[in-house]
Protein backbone atom coordinates (compact mmCIF):
# COMPACT_ATOMS: atom_id res chain seq x y z
CA UNK A 1 0.00 0.00 0.00
CA UNK A 2 2.64 2.18 0.90
CA UNK A 3 4.37 1.26 -1.94
CA UNK A 4 1.51 2.28 -4.45
CA UNK A 5 1.34 5.68 -3.15
CA UNK A 6 5.08 6.30 -3.16
CA UNK A 7 4.33 5.36 -6.90
CA UNK A 8 1.25 7.53 -7.21
CA UNK A 9 2.98 10.45 -5.58
CA UNK A 10 5.69 10.02 -8.24
CA UNK A 11 3.54 10.00 -11.15
CA UNK A 12 2.02 12.95 -10.14
CA UNK A 13 4.87 15.15 -9.55
CA UNK A 14 6.17 13.76 -13.39
CA UNK A 15 2.97 15.02 -14.65
CA UNK A 16 3.34 18.36 -12.86
CA UNK A 17 6.94 19.00 -14.36
CA UNK A 18 5.76 17.70 -17.25
CA UNK A 19 2.88 20.92 -18.00
CA UNK A 20 5.18 23.21 -15.57
CA UNK A 21 7.89 22.12 -18.66
CA UNK A 22 4.95 22.59 -20.87
CA UNK A 23 4.03 26.18 -20.10
CA UNK A 24 7.33 27.47 -20.87
CA UNK A 25 7.95 25.80 -24.46
CA UNK A 26 4.72 26.30 -25.65
CA UNK A 27 2.98 29.52 -26.70
CA UNK A 28 2.23 32.15 -29.53
CA UNK A 29 5.97 32.01 -29.93
CA UNK A 30 7.68 28.85 -31.02
CA UNK A 31 10.78 28.12 -28.75
CA UNK A 32 12.85 24.87 -28.92
CA UNK A 33 13.09 23.26 -25.98
CA UNK A 34 17.15 23.41 -26.31
CA UNK A 35 16.84 27.38 -25.90
CA UNK A 36 14.41 27.46 -22.90
CA UNK A 37 16.96 24.68 -21.21
CA UNK A 38 19.60 27.33 -22.42
CA UNK A 39 17.96 30.43 -20.96
CA UNK A 40 16.94 29.33 -17.49
CA UNK A 41 20.57 28.43 -16.95
CA UNK A 42 21.47 31.49 -17.42
CA UNK A 43 23.03 31.29 -21.20
CA UNK A 44 22.47 33.81 -24.05
CA UNK A 45 19.93 32.70 -26.27
CA UNK A 46 19.91 32.70 -29.89
CA UNK A 47 17.10 35.41 -30.04
CA UNK A 48 17.07 37.95 -26.97
CA UNK A 49 13.12 38.19 -27.38
CA UNK A 50 13.31 34.32 -27.00
CA UNK A 51 14.79 35.08 -23.20
CA UNK A 52 12.47 37.96 -22.20
CA UNK A 53 9.88 36.02 -23.60
CA UNK A 54 11.00 33.52 -21.26
CA UNK A 55 12.14 34.62 -17.98
CA UNK A 56 9.60 38.00 -17.94
CA UNK A 57 6.64 36.28 -19.23
CA UNK A 58 6.03 32.34 -19.28
CA UNK A 59 8.22 31.50 -16.00
CA UNK A 60 6.00 33.96 -13.59
CA UNK A 61 2.83 32.77 -15.38
CA UNK A 62 3.76 28.95 -14.73
CA UNK A 63 4.90 29.34 -11.34
CA UNK A 64 1.56 31.88 -10.82
CA UNK A 65 -0.18 28.79 -12.24
CA UNK A 66 1.39 26.14 -10.10
CA UNK A 67 0.77 28.44 -6.78
CA UNK A 68 -3.02 29.46 -8.18
CA UNK A 69 -4.15 26.41 -8.89
CA UNK A 70 -2.88 24.87 -5.57
CA UNK A 71 -4.18 27.85 -3.55
CA UNK A 72 -7.82 27.93 -4.92
CA UNK A 73 -8.00 23.73 -4.96
CA UNK A 74 -7.29 23.94 -1.10
CA UNK A 75 -9.65 26.47 -0.54
CA UNK A 76 -12.36 24.39 -1.67
CA UNK A 77 -11.12 21.25 -0.21
CA UNK A 78 -11.70 23.06 2.68
CA UNK A 79 -14.94 24.44 2.57
CA UNK A 80 -16.25 21.12 1.08
CA UNK A 81 -15.10 19.44 4.58
CA UNK A 82 -16.69 22.07 6.89
CA UNK A 83 -20.10 22.09 5.47
CA UNK A 84 -20.05 18.65 4.14
CA UNK A 85 -21.10 19.56 1.08
CA UNK A 86 -19.64 18.36 -2.38
CA UNK A 87 -20.97 21.40 -4.36
CA UNK A 88 -19.25 24.04 -2.00
CA UNK A 89 -16.83 26.34 -3.10
CA UNK A 90 -15.02 29.58 -3.14
CA UNK A 91 -17.44 30.60 -6.14
CA UNK A 92 -20.49 28.66 -5.66
CA UNK A 93 -20.47 30.44 -1.65
CA UNK A 94 -19.92 33.68 -2.90
CA UNK A 95 -16.70 33.94 -1.51
CA UNK A 96 -15.53 34.76 -4.31
CA UNK A 97 -17.90 37.39 -5.12
CA UNK A 98 -17.05 38.82 -2.09
CA UNK A 99 -12.99 38.77 -3.34
CA UNK A 100 -14.34 40.47 -6.35
CA UNK A 101 -16.39 43.21 -4.41
CA UNK A 102 -13.43 44.20 -1.95
CA UNK A 103 -11.31 44.74 -5.82
CA UNK A 104 -13.98 46.40 -7.05
CA UNK A 105 -14.15 49.09 -4.34
CA UNK A 106 -10.67 49.95 -4.97
CA UNK A 107 -10.35 49.59 -8.61
CA UNK A 108 -13.89 51.38 -9.71
CA UNK A 109 -14.02 54.05 -6.17
CA UNK A 110 -11.86 54.63 -4.11
CA UNK A 111 -9.00 54.90 -6.54
CA UNK A 112 -8.29 58.75 -8.48
CA UNK A 113 -6.87 56.42 -11.51
CA UNK A 114 -5.95 53.02 -12.31
CA UNK A 115 -2.13 53.64 -12.80
CA UNK A 116 -1.66 52.27 -9.14
CA UNK A 117 -3.17 48.78 -10.30
CA UNK A 118 -1.68 48.74 -13.72
CA UNK A 119 2.00 49.33 -12.84
CA UNK A 120 1.12 46.68 -9.80
CA UNK A 121 3.73 48.28 -7.71
CA UNK A 122 3.58 46.29 -4.48
CA UNK A 123 1.71 48.96 -2.63
CA UNK A 124 -0.99 48.47 -5.14
CA UNK A 125 -0.93 44.58 -4.48
CA UNK A 126 -0.95 45.31 -1.10
CA UNK A 127 -3.95 46.95 -1.48
CA UNK A 128 -5.80 44.64 -3.78
CA UNK A 129 -4.95 41.68 -1.36
CA UNK A 130 -6.34 43.64 1.67
CA UNK A 131 -9.50 44.57 0.10
CA UNK A 132 -9.98 41.11 -1.74
CA UNK A 133 -9.18 38.89 1.50
CA UNK A 134 -11.77 41.78 3.32
CA UNK A 135 -14.73 40.97 1.13
CA UNK A 136 -13.85 36.76 1.16
CA UNK A 137 -13.83 37.12 4.98
CA UNK A 138 -17.02 39.03 5.18
CA UNK A 139 -18.93 36.56 3.11
CA UNK A 140 -17.12 33.58 4.68
CA UNK A 141 -18.10 34.83 8.42
CA UNK A 142 -21.78 35.16 6.80
CA UNK A 143 -22.07 31.83 5.51
CA UNK A 144 -20.67 30.56 8.56
CA UNK A 145 -23.39 32.62 10.63
CA UNK A 146 -26.14 31.41 8.82
CA UNK A 147 -24.19 27.51 8.88
CA UNK A 148 -25.51 28.01 12.79
CA UNK A 149 -28.64 28.60 12.08
CA UNK A 150 -29.77 26.59 8.91
CA UNK A 151 -29.15 22.97 9.49
CA UNK A 152 -30.05 21.35 5.54
CA UNK A 153 -26.83 21.92 3.08
CA UNK A 154 -29.57 23.11 0.23
CA UNK A 155 -30.74 25.71 1.91
CA UNK A 156 -27.55 26.89 3.21
CA UNK A 157 -26.23 26.96 -0.11
CA UNK A 158 -28.94 28.54 -1.50
CA UNK A 159 -28.30 31.17 0.88
CA UNK A 160 -24.37 31.66 0.03
CA UNK A 161 -25.62 31.94 -3.85
CA UNK A 162 -27.85 34.90 -2.76
CA UNK A 163 -24.96 36.52 -0.71
CA UNK A 164 -23.10 35.79 -3.94
CA UNK A 165 -25.99 37.86 -6.00
CA UNK A 166 -25.75 40.25 -3.56
CA UNK A 167 -21.97 41.03 -4.02
CA UNK A 168 -22.78 41.09 -7.41
CA UNK A 169 -25.45 43.79 -7.28
CA UNK A 170 -23.19 46.44 -5.65
CA UNK A 171 -20.16 45.52 -8.31
CA UNK A 172 -22.75 46.44 -11.15
CA UNK A 173 -23.79 49.56 -9.47
CA UNK A 174 -20.40 50.44 -9.20
CA UNK A 175 -19.36 49.68 -12.51
CA UNK A 176 -22.17 52.28 -13.79
CA UNK A 177 -21.09 55.10 -12.23
CA UNK A 178 -17.53 54.22 -13.33
CA UNK A 179 -15.54 56.04 -15.81
CA UNK A 180 -14.69 53.83 -18.84
CA UNK A 181 -11.25 53.25 -18.43
CA UNK A 182 -11.87 51.68 -14.52
CA UNK A 183 -15.18 49.60 -16.23
CA UNK A 184 -12.39 48.11 -18.80
CA UNK A 185 -9.47 47.02 -16.41
CA UNK A 186 -12.10 45.70 -14.06
CA UNK A 187 -13.73 43.37 -16.93
CA UNK A 188 -10.13 42.80 -18.32
CA UNK A 189 -9.29 41.76 -15.25
CA UNK A 190 -12.15 39.65 -14.33
CA UNK A 191 -11.80 37.15 -17.41
CA UNK A 192 -8.99 35.60 -14.98
CA UNK A 193 -5.21 35.31 -16.17
CA UNK A 194 -1.68 33.81 -14.89
CA UNK A 195 0.13 36.61 -16.52
CA UNK A 196 -0.56 39.55 -14.30
CA UNK A 197 1.83 38.99 -11.70
CA UNK A 198 5.56 39.77 -12.47
CA UNK A 199 8.86 38.75 -11.04
CA UNK A 200 9.03 41.96 -9.20
CA UNK A 201 5.41 40.71 -7.31
CA UNK A 202 5.70 37.11 -7.49
CA UNK A 203 7.81 36.43 -4.23
CA UNK A 204 4.86 38.44 -2.47
CA UNK A 205 2.24 36.17 -4.29
CA UNK A 206 4.02 32.91 -3.13
CA UNK A 207 4.46 34.11 0.46
CA UNK A 208 1.01 35.09 0.69
CA UNK A 209 0.07 31.63 -1.26
CA UNK A 210 2.54 29.33 0.62
CA UNK A 211 0.84 30.99 4.39
CA UNK A 212 -2.37 29.71 3.32
CA UNK A 213 -1.06 26.42 2.42
CA UNK A 214 1.05 25.73 5.44
CA UNK A 215 -1.81 27.14 7.27
CA UNK A 216 -4.24 24.59 5.81
CA UNK A 217 -1.35 22.02 6.55
CA UNK A 218 -1.86 22.57 10.16
CA UNK A 219 -5.45 21.95 9.64
CA UNK A 220 -5.35 17.97 8.68
CA UNK A 221 -5.93 16.50 12.13
CA UNK A 222 -9.09 18.98 12.91
CA UNK A 223 -10.17 18.15 9.19
CA UNK A 224 -10.18 14.47 9.69
CA UNK A 225 -12.35 15.33 13.03
CA UNK A 226 -14.74 16.69 11.39
CA UNK A 227 -15.69 14.45 8.97
CA UNK A 228 -16.68 12.50 11.98
CA UNK A 229 -19.36 15.13 12.98
CA UNK A 230 -18.43 18.00 15.33
CA UNK A 231 -20.04 16.31 18.15
CA UNK A 232 -17.55 13.60 18.12
CA UNK A 233 -14.59 15.89 17.04
CA UNK A 234 -15.34 18.16 19.89
CA UNK A 235 -15.25 14.56 21.80
CA UNK A 236 -11.54 14.28 20.31
CA UNK A 237 -10.80 17.99 22.19
CA UNK A 238 -11.23 19.84 18.71
CA UNK A 239 -12.21 23.49 19.64
CA UNK A 240 -14.72 23.69 16.51
CA UNK A 241 -15.14 27.31 16.88
CA UNK A 242 -11.48 28.38 16.70
CA UNK A 243 -11.64 25.51 14.12
CA UNK A 244 -13.93 27.10 11.69
CA UNK A 245 -12.02 30.78 12.32
CA UNK A 246 -8.92 29.36 11.16
CA UNK A 247 -10.44 27.36 8.41
CA UNK A 248 -12.30 31.25 7.60
CA UNK A 249 -8.92 32.70 7.78
CA UNK A 250 -7.33 30.27 5.70
CA UNK A 251 -9.86 29.90 2.77
CA UNK A 252 -9.86 34.17 2.68
CA UNK A 253 -6.50 33.84 2.23
CA UNK A 254 -5.79 31.68 -0.40
CA UNK A 255 -8.93 33.26 -2.22
CA UNK A 256 -7.93 36.51 -1.77
CA UNK A 257 -4.41 35.82 -3.11
CA UNK A 258 -5.25 34.29 -6.05
CA UNK A 259 -8.39 36.88 -7.22
CA UNK A 260 -6.32 39.71 -6.56
CA UNK A 261 -3.36 38.80 -8.49
CA UNK A 262 -5.25 36.63 -10.81
CA UNK A 263 -8.85 37.44 -11.36
CA UNK A 264 -11.59 35.32 -10.47
CA UNK A 265 -10.95 32.26 -11.74
CA UNK A 266 -13.82 29.55 -11.52
CA UNK A 267 -14.01 25.82 -10.91
CA UNK A 268 -10.55 24.95 -9.90
CA UNK A 269 -11.59 25.46 -6.54
CA UNK A 270 -14.72 23.19 -7.00
CA UNK A 271 -13.85 20.32 -9.25
CA UNK A 272 -9.93 19.84 -8.19
CA UNK A 273 -10.94 18.40 -4.42
CA UNK A 274 -13.42 15.99 -6.18
CA UNK A 275 -10.72 14.89 -8.82
CA UNK A 276 -8.22 14.13 -5.74
CA UNK A 277 -10.92 12.20 -4.22
CA UNK A 278 -11.47 10.34 -7.17
CA UNK A 279 -7.95 9.24 -7.77
CA UNK A 280 -7.19 8.48 -4.10
CA UNK A 281 -10.33 6.57 -3.16
CA UNK A 282 -10.05 8.01 0.50
CA UNK A 283 -11.00 11.24 2.61
CA UNK A 284 -8.15 11.31 4.93
CA UNK A 285 -6.85 14.60 4.49
CA UNK A 286 -3.16 13.18 4.93
CA UNK A 287 -3.35 12.25 1.98
CA UNK A 288 -5.76 14.39 0.29
CA UNK A 289 -4.55 17.65 1.08
CA UNK A 290 -1.38 16.76 -0.30
CA UNK A 291 -3.22 14.94 -3.45
CA UNK A 292 -5.31 18.12 -3.74
CA UNK A 293 -2.57 20.67 -4.17
CA UNK A 294 -0.71 18.81 -6.43
CA UNK A 295 -3.58 18.00 -8.54
CA UNK A 296 -4.49 22.20 -8.18
CA UNK A 297 -1.33 23.16 -9.38
CA UNK A 298 -1.70 20.65 -12.91
CA UNK A 299 -5.37 21.63 -13.39
CA UNK A 300 -4.44 25.35 -13.43
CA UNK A 301 -0.88 25.00 -16.00
CA UNK A 302 -2.77 22.79 -18.24
CA UNK A 303 -5.83 25.29 -18.30
CA UNK A 304 -3.30 27.86 -19.21
CA UNK A 305 -1.55 26.19 -21.80
CA UNK A 306 -5.62 25.47 -23.57
CA UNK A 307 -5.36 29.09 -23.62
CA UNK A 308 -3.00 30.02 -26.37
CA UNK A 309 -4.69 28.73 -29.34
CA UNK A 310 -3.04 26.44 -31.55
CA UNK A 311 -1.14 27.95 -34.93
CA UNK A 312 -2.28 31.73 -33.80
CA UNK A 313 -1.16 34.16 -30.93
CA UNK A 314 -4.55 34.65 -29.80
CA UNK A 315 -4.67 34.11 -26.16
CA UNK A 316 -8.08 33.44 -24.73
CA UNK A 317 -9.60 34.11 -21.55
CA UNK A 318 -8.43 31.60 -18.45
CA UNK A 319 -12.29 31.31 -17.99
CA UNK A 320 -13.10 30.38 -20.79
CA UNK A 321 -11.42 27.41 -20.18
CA UNK A 322 -11.35 26.22 -16.95
CA UNK A 323 -15.36 25.17 -17.08
CA UNK A 324 -14.51 22.90 -19.87
CA UNK A 325 -12.07 21.11 -17.47
CA UNK A 326 -14.11 21.54 -14.22
CA UNK A 327 -18.04 21.45 -15.41
CA UNK A 328 -17.95 17.62 -16.56
CA UNK A 329 -16.26 16.83 -12.97
CA UNK A 330 -19.20 18.40 -10.87
CA UNK A 331 -21.58 16.90 -13.63
CA UNK A 332 -19.75 13.23 -13.35
CA UNK A 333 -20.12 13.86 -8.89
CA UNK A 334 -23.93 15.09 -9.51
CA UNK A 335 -24.95 12.22 -11.34
CA UNK A 336 -23.19 9.47 -9.65
CA UNK A 337 -23.33 10.92 -6.02
CA UNK A 338 -25.16 7.92 -4.54
CA UNK A 339 -22.25 5.91 -5.63
CA UNK A 340 -19.32 8.23 -4.06
CA UNK A 341 -18.72 8.26 -0.24
CA UNK A 342 -17.00 11.70 0.18
CA UNK A 343 -16.90 12.54 3.52
CA UNK A 344 -16.32 9.33 5.71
Amino acid sequence: MIRKKTVFFLLSGFVLVALFVTNLIYGAVSIPLGEVINILLGNDAEKASWQHIILQSRLPQAVTALFAGASLAVSGLLLQTLFKNPLAGPSILGISDGANLGVALVMLFFGNSFNLFSAYSLSGSLAMIIAAFSGACIILGIIIYFSTKVTSPVMLLIIGIMVGYLASSVISILNYYSSADRVHAYVMWGMGDFSGVSNERLPFFILCSLAGLFLAILMIKPLNALLLGEMYAANLGIKIRRTRVIILLCTGLLTATATAFCGPISFIGLAVPHIARLLLGSSNHALLLPVTILAGSCVALLCNILTVFPGTDSVLPLNAITPIVGAPVIIYVIVNRKNIQYFN
